[in-house]
């Protein structure tokens, strides 16, 4: 009786996948820093075409939140 190749590496690596050529912890630094991603309803993304956009009219409601939290001088 043949044993079967083992099936988790299979599912998990493939043959054709090559790391001679790799470079360990290249991206270690920048992912240790953490990221921030928000995921935001289809609705919502359909008025935002980049990045920049969303980035912009954030940046636009938190200037407005600080300016109408701002106490008032008498």
């Amino acid at each position: 009786m043949k044993k079967g190749r083992n099936q988790a590496r299979d599912v998990e690596m493939h043959d054709e996948y090559d790391f001679r050529n790799g470079t360990r912890g290249k991206h270690a630094k920048r992912y240790a820093e953490g990221t921030n991603v928000v995921v935001i309803e289809p609705d919502v993304a359909a008025f935002f075409p980049t990045a920049a956009s969303v980035n912009a009219a954030l940046r636009g409601l938190v200037k407005l939140a600080r300016q109408s939290t701002k106490p008032k001088s008498r």
